[in-house]
């Protein structure tokens, strides 16, 4: 602000308003002081007056007014601390001290009392430091209808008032300012924005600037054309056909390199007009819309016919339609077209489709060789239209008085030549008759043709410099053109110099690989001759590396008569035409016409002169100079068409009467590419001429002469610097090519990742190359790349031999090849990826402020008025169960509730066990396997209590593992357990299939449980004493087993009660998703708590039929299969997991059969019913199932709801009247078995949309649906009855609002009280069970969960008439992982990765050494593995700014998942470390 010196007293009244208004935005925090300083400096620009340093005039602030501002600068950063701090954990940054002074009234907020003292010209004196008493007026209130005419009476009788220079008068205008401006936006969470810091970088600016004048637009000679030429190409053909009609037009070498097909030029000229006759009067004769003149027709011919498509191409000028050379799809041969032998293919068919083509010309044995229907006719193609084909074969002769069509305007097209664009969109450039003329008479011109020439072709025919030379200008000027197939050109790569040799001809059109392959076939050396050529146009001489060739070619045939003038490279571009051709006796002034030039200056777009033997120098040779009659410019390559400097790289344009004039039916492209007007750098038009841009990129030098360095497509802008495609693949060739690699087969391209272009190099490998060898050969190529360009390759990729796909002339298809990458159908052998070497613009990590005391945060909070974050259920009260059956009920001990129902209801049935067999014919029924009713529970429970006492010889207190599959007799043995006051612990049975790993975790659970016995099943039993159970836990290392299958039939003489309800109950043990077995203790009271609250959250009744499919062994899963139905006396349906994946229809039948209004489940048995009966809904409603009776469907789970699996269960069983309402989740916890609970009454689940960024920071931001960087997130149930929760910071212990992700801390009568452990230790008993908030409700005890979440007020209205708060888990703590300082949640990495390949069926994520690890199980081939890793790599970067330090791909079911579904990332990261994951590729990016 120092560059600024202006008089605030002297400024317009408005803008004084306006920058008393920005001063209070900064005071009050709205604003950083970063957009303050650029606000107010746009304001004062208008009005800045430099003044020197030693005026000392009344307008300069004194001394002391500039301490006073510089004092009020820093005291409102300060403030801005009131509302965030852009890197710390908490929303306020002010510690104890500055909270206390906030709290006596200091200074602090009175900052906004000098918000527009820089406005006066002299501060009051009661302003300059000091605690000062807060001003009165600062309670001053207006009333809310204070008119806003009042209002500007006040401001307009304070205009004329002199300026006040005392405190109280800032203080009265800024309460006038603050009720002018509207409300104030709620404050922003102030952190830093990843996609604000996350720019591509900057170019250097010590980059090397050009230095020249301004490049004025270069002509060309003037075309004079030879007055023998022929007017047309229409008479052309005539004059030739007629006069020299022996003459040879087209002579093509057939498979064995003998030139045995010819066509004359009196052939030439009957076989076009029968096609041009037949097209305009026999052809639609069928039914058929027949051709006219201006339709646009297919030529459709194979690159080994070019007579035929001579044939066909003329015929089509002569009969005024337009001809469209297009390939014959390679696919041709089978009626399914294969996408990866047909690269482009439907790009063509799109091309046709626009052009509105409906008839397509081929010839005979093209035709037969196309798939074909059923009928007989030509099979469609892929992404083609509908086609007529017509022969061209075989034609009668026209009659005699017939004369060819009046030609149209010659504006109009001649004909439509198909390129591709950098994106790789087919695109159809238009080329009228003047134009197709002027070209031809050009080209003449500068190549110096004359009738009768032999020119020898090896260039496609269809398209580009083949079409200009070989088909138009040959017969334009009446020559003898030999074609070379390119299927020939593979066997016999010489046979191209066998023909100029044998003809004895002086034109040759090849390219620079042509000669390459020459130099190969050395045993053909010995008989060529090329004395009589005088014209050898390298058709991609515009690529700067063919000079190599060049001169390696005119070293080996000089000797063979080859002048080096006949070497003539040649510029073209698809949209100009000819840029360019170095033409014999037309040499430059420096002769030699070569630069060798800086590859860093061109880099930066200057060109600069470097030392010959440099490794970063780049020699070029000029492509000629402007044609006759074209004017060129060169203009920048971004932005507006600004014109170069002399010694600037820019994209090259021509202005000719030969080039294109647009794109077929693309207005707004065309206007852009063909009808550019050159600027001057202020703005000005160049010139009144249009320019069409060549896609070339290069510089003008003395006398015209033409310089290419490179191309628009094959450009890549990496750091604000352009490096060429032909640069890198030049230095690949040069790390040892030809042991490696094939040399014409290799790709590079760049790809956008975070905001900037990445190089991607694939290159197809030799067979006999090891992996090793491999590596060593990638790890060359990057040195190299990065020495020489001094730019990262951030993919280097190597697939199988002949694997790219190809052009029709056997080059690389780069934008198919980059199509497959990006889609993951490469498939490549071996993958080097670098991401840590290129991505240098992630934004910077994120800053915690340990200093940030949860004090400070919560007095920020109430300053921003943010609402602190706690919810809670309805109170629960003895009046919540008022009938008179419910007061009979006693509730302090379940055992009791049991006894109690065994008496007064025997009868009732409590369970029925189904299994997987569904009986009888329609209606369908659920076979029960076993029911029981509360007597019989009752007198069972009895026999196994007595068991223990007689046979187990336990004593009160001990501990009982209850080992049994799901099933009634789990709940038998539980309360056989608590009828002799042991203390039971239920394990699940090991695995019969996966003893091995199964069996050491029941072991463990049974010794860090003390359990004196084991009850159990014959079943299970027989499981622990096969021989493979023995071999990993011996007989004797179990305690007492007892089987429950065999019970004496003694009746216990009393039931155990125990003395408090605080007494334990039973004790729950889990492994968590980290690995961690963790065992709580479960009180009487807890428990009775829990079923209570449930009940009246479900309104569970003896009438009710609930129906289970989980697993029982644990959590609120435990607590509904072997507690509620006691306590509720309803009916539970019990159907365990294992029916469900006998047959998933199970349990939907059973719903439909019992008409179950309530039923949970758990994502495990959900995710089987979605896949296995995703096609048979109609066969289930067929049945009768009907799901219309479900009101509530919950999922009982530990973890964030799976939004995409319920909403994927509710859509797929709607059809079975499923409500979409009905499904909802829960969840519950290690120190609180059941938190939140959807109950009947309870409003539908709200679903929220987050800031995945801000929720990296601990910020809650909603966005709306569809927002870039948004998590959809579900309400994790309503809050069971008794339950109040918080939010707190984990870290502090401070209560967070609810804008703040922290950890979900729970205060309930059913807590658990405390770990359970064999050391004793209760260390974490007080932290975890007894914890207190260091701000808020301090004196309340709670239990904290471990999981992270936030809470948000709805709209909703809860039975209770008050608003619903809901509350929604977002993961667990414990899995987190802190990365750049930010913590990520791994499930929403692995969501993004899933998302990244359809091959990807699991993944996982977890860190290692502070590198990010992705393991994902691939669904298919194991040559698809290597795809992923480039996937996986951008994904992960692009959403969530993470480089990924190793990417694992595995078979499916390796990642391992507990028995709740849920992902054990601990467990895979231990197997990754230990080396058994077996996977099949594993990929280290450097």
């Amino acid at each position: 602000m120092a560059d600024i010196n202006v008089d605030i007293s002297l400024l317009p009244e408005e803008v004084r308003r306006k920058l008393a208004e920005l001063n209070l935005e900064l005071s009050e925090g709205d604003i950083t002081q970063k957009g303050f300083d650029k606000k107010r400096s746009k304001l004062l620009a208008p009005f800045n007056v430099q003044q020197p340093p030693q005026d000392t005039g009344p307008s300069a602030p004194s001394p002391q007014t500039a301490a006073q501002r510089k004092a009020h600068r820093r005291l409102t950063r300060e403030d801005n601390r009131y509302h965030s701090d852009s890197s710390s954990d908490d929303d306020s940054i002010f510690g104890e001290d500055v909270s206390r002074d906030f709290n006596r009234g200091g200074r602090f907020r009175d900052s906004g009392a000098s918000s527009s003292s820089f406005s006066d010209a002299g501060a009051s004196p009661h302003h300059q430091g000091g605690r000062g008493e807060r001003p009165h007026s600062a309670a001053y209130a207006i009333p809310g209808n204070t008119s806003r005419q009042a209002l500007a009476d006040v401001l307009q009788s304070s205009r004329h008032c002199p300026r006040h220079q005392g405190k109280v008068s800032a203080k009265i205008q800024q309460l006038l300012n603050t009720l002018k401006r509207p409300k104030r936006k709620p404050l922003k969470d102030y952190f830093v924005e990843e996609d604000d810091a996350l720019e591509a970088p900057q170019p250097d600016p010590n980059a090397p600037k050009p230095e020249g004048s301004t490049l004025t637009p270069v002509p060309g000679e003037q075309l004079v054309v030879p007055s023998g030429l022929p007017r047309n190409l229409e008479a052309a053909l005539q004059r030739y056909g007629s006069s020299t009609y022996k003459a040879n037009a087209v002579t093509v070498l057939d498979q064995n390199g003998k030139p045995s097909i010819n066509l004359t030029y009196g052939k030439l000229l009957s076989r076009t007009h029968k096609i041009a006759y037949t097209m305009l009067h026999k052809v639609g004769q069928k039914g058929e819309g027949g051709i006219k003149p201006g339709d646009r027709v297919a030529l459709v011919y194979p690159n080994n016919d070019p007579i035929s498509f001579s044939c066909g191409f003329y015929g089509c000028l002569l009969a005024g339609v337009v001809p469209v050379p297009v390939e014959v799809p390679s696919s041709r041969r089978t009626v399914v077209v294969d996408d990866s032998k047909d690269a482009g293919g439907q790009g063509i068919g799109f091309l046709l489709g626009s052009l509105n083509v409906q008839w397509a010309l081929t010839s005979e044995a093209c035709h037969k060789g196309m798939g074909k229907s059923s009928n007989g006719d030509v099979a469609n193609f892929k992404g083609w239209p509908k086609l007529s084909w017509f022969i061209t074969d075989h034609l009668s002769k026209p009659p005699k008085d017939w004369h060819p069509p009046p030609k149209q305007s010659e504006d109009c097209p001649a004909y439509v030549e198909y390129t591709q664009s950098k994106e790789g969109s087919t695109v159809g450039v238009k080329v009228t008759r003047s134009a197709m003329l002027c070209h031809c008479q050009t080209l003449t011109v500068a190549s110096n043709y004359t009738e009768g020439e032999v020119m020898v072709c090896v260039l496609d025919f269809k398209r580009d410099v083949g079409l200009w030379h070989g088909i138009l200008c040959s017969v334009f000027n009446g020559m003898h053109v030999i074609f070379i197939p390119y299927s020939l050109m593979k066997i016999d790569p010489a046979s191209w110099m066998k023909m100029i040799t044998k003809y004895k001809a002086s034109v040759g059109i090849v390219k620079s690989r042509d000669m390459h392959w020459g130099l190969l076939a050395q045993k053909d050396h010995k008989d060529v001759n090329f004395s009589s050529l005088r014209l050898l146009l390298v058709a991609d001489g515009a690529n700067p590396w063919s000079l190599t060739s060049c001169d390696a070619f005119l070293n080996a045939f000089q000797s063979k008569g080859l002048k080096s003038e006949a070497i003539c490279p040649y510029a073209s571009s698809s949209e100009a035409l000819t840029v360019s051709i170095r033409r014999p006796g037309k040499t430059s002034a420096s002769k030699t016409g070569r630069g060798i030039l800086s590859m860093q200056g061109l880099s930066h777009g200057v060109v600069r002169v470097d030392s010959e033997n440099s490794l970063t120098s780049l020699t070029l040779q000029d492509c000629g100079q402007v044609m006759p009659g074209a004017v060129m410019v060169v203009i920048k390559i971004d932005g507006p068409p600004v014109l170069c400097k002399t010694d600037e790289v820019g994209e090259l344009c021509v202005c000719s009467g030969y080039a294109g004039t647009g794109y077929w039916g693309l207005q707004g492209i065309t206007s852009n590419t063909f009808q550019v007007q050159p600027l001057h750098g202020d703005g000005r038009s160049a010139g009144d001429k249009m320019y069409v841009r060549t896609g070339l990129l290069g510089f003008l030098g003395p006398g015209g002469l033409v310089f290419v360095c490179g191309s628009k497509e094959g450009l890549m802008s990496v750091s604000g610097r352009r490096h060429n495609t032909d640069d890198i693949i030049a230095t690949v060739l040069a790390v040892e090519p030809m042991k490696f690699i094939y040399r014409g087969r290799i790709a590079v391209f760049s790809i956008p990742v975070l905001k900037d272009e990445r190089i991607v190099i694939i290159a197809e490998q030799r067979p006999d190359c090891t992996e090793e060898e491999s590596f060593q050969w990638m790890s060359r190529v990057l040195q190299a790349v990065d020495s020489i360009h001094q730019v990262g390759v951030y993919c280097l990729a190597l697939v199988p031999p002949n694997y790219l796909p190809k052009t029709p002339l056997g080059g690389i298809h780069l934008h198919e090849t980059k199509k497959k990458f990006l889609d993951g159908s490469l498939h490549p052998a071996n993958v080097l990826m670098c991401p840590h070497t290129c991505v240098t613009n992630l934004p910077k990590p994120r800053e915690h402020r340990p200093d940030v005391t949860p004090s400070a945060v919560h007095v920020g909070n109430i300053v921003q008025g943010a609402r602190m974050a706690w919810a809670q259920g309805r109170e629960l009260s003895i009046s919540d169960e008022d009938s008179d059956s419910a007061r009979k009920v006693p509730h302090q001990f379940l055992t009791e509730i049991l006894r109690w129902r065994s008496q007064t209801t025997p009868d009732h049935n409590l369970y029925t066990l189904l299994n997987s067999k569904i009986q009888g014919k329609w209606p369908y029924q659920v076979q029960a396997q076993l029911t029981m009713t509360c007597s019989q529970l009752h007198k069972r429970a009895e026999r196994i209590g007595s068991m223990l006492m007689e046979k187990g010889k336990l004593n009160t207190g001990d501990h009982v593992a209850l080992i049994y599959h799901p099933g009634i007799e789990l709940v038998a043995a539980f309360y056989g357990c608590l009828y002799v006051g042991c203390v039971p612990v239920t394990i699940r049975p090991p695995h019969p299939q996966n003893i091995s790993t199964t069996l050491p975790t029941v072991k463990m659970i049974v010794d860090v449980s003390k359990a004196s016995a084991i009850l159990t099943s014959s079943i299970v039993l027989k499981l622990l004493r096969l021989k493979e159970s023995t071999g990993i836990v011996e007989t004797k290392a179990w305690p007492t087993i007892l089987d429950t299958d065999d019970l004496p039939k003694k009746k216990l003489a009393a039931i155990y009660r125990a003395p408090t309800p605080e007494m334990i109950c039973y004790l729950d043990f889990s492994v968590s998703t980290t690995g961690m077995l963790a065992g709580v203790k479960m009180s009487h009271a807890a428990a009775t708590a829990l079923c209570r609250s449930i009940k009246l959250q479900c309104e569970f009744y003896p009438s009710r039929d609930v129906a289970l499919c989980l697993d029982p062994y644990c959590g609120l899963g435990f607590g509904l299969w072997c507690l509620t139905s006691i306590y509720s006396g309803h009916h539970s349906i019990l159907i365990a997991p294992s029916e469900v994946e006998t047959n998933p229809a199970v349990w939907h039948t059973a719903v439909s059969n019992y008409k179950v209004r309530d039923t949970f489940c758990s994502y495990g048995v959900m995710e089987l019913c979605t896949r296995g009966l995703g096609t048979s809904t109609a066969t289930l409603k067929a049945r009768g199932v009907n799901l219309s009776c479900v009101r509530t469907c919950c999922v009982i789970a530990e973890e964030r709801p799976r939004i995409h699996l319920t909403t994927s269960f509710t859509k797929l069983f709607a059809n079975l009247g499923l409500s979409p309402r009905a499904v909802s989740t829960s969840f519950g916890c290690r120190v609180n078995l059941g938190m939140c609970l959807q109950g009947a009454s309870c409003p539908d689940p709200t679903t929220v949309y987050v800031d995945l960024r801000a929720l990296r920071n601990d910020r809650v931001t909603l966005v709306e649906k569809g927002s870039p960087h948004s998590l959809c997130v579900m309400e994790s149930g309503k809050l069971l009855p008794g339950v109040k929760v918080v939010i707190a910071n984990p870290d502090t212990k401070g209560q967070c609002a609810d804008s703040h992700l922290g950890e979900i801390w729970v205060h309930s009568p059913h807590n658990a009280t405390g770990y359970y452990t064999i050391y004793g230790d209760e260390s974490l008993h007080a932290d975890h069970f007894d914890s207190h908030l260091a701000t808020g409700d301090a004196r309340l005890s709670y239990a904290r969960t471990g999981f992270l979440g936030f809470v948000r007020r709805t709209e909703l209205t809860q039975s209770d008439g008050e608003r619903h708060d809901a509350i929604f888990v977002v993961g667990a703590l414990d899995e987190t992982v802190m990365l750049r300082g930010m913590r990520y949640h791994p499930i929403d990495i692995e969501n993004t990765v899933s998302r990244s390949h359809r091959k990807i069926c699991e993944c996982a994520v977890f860190t290692w050494t502070n590198l990010l690890v992705v393991v994902v199980e691939l669904e298919g081939n194991e040559n698809e593995a290597l795809d992923l890793v480039p996937l996986v790599t951008n994904v992960v970067l692009e959403d969530h700014y993470l480089i990924v330090g190793v990417v694992v791909v595995v078979d499916p079911g390796i990642i391992p998942i507990n028995s709740r579904g849920e992902k054990q990332r601990m467990h895979l990261r231990d197997g990754f470390l230990a080396d058994q994951l077996d996977p099949i590729y594993v990929a280290y990016n450097m």
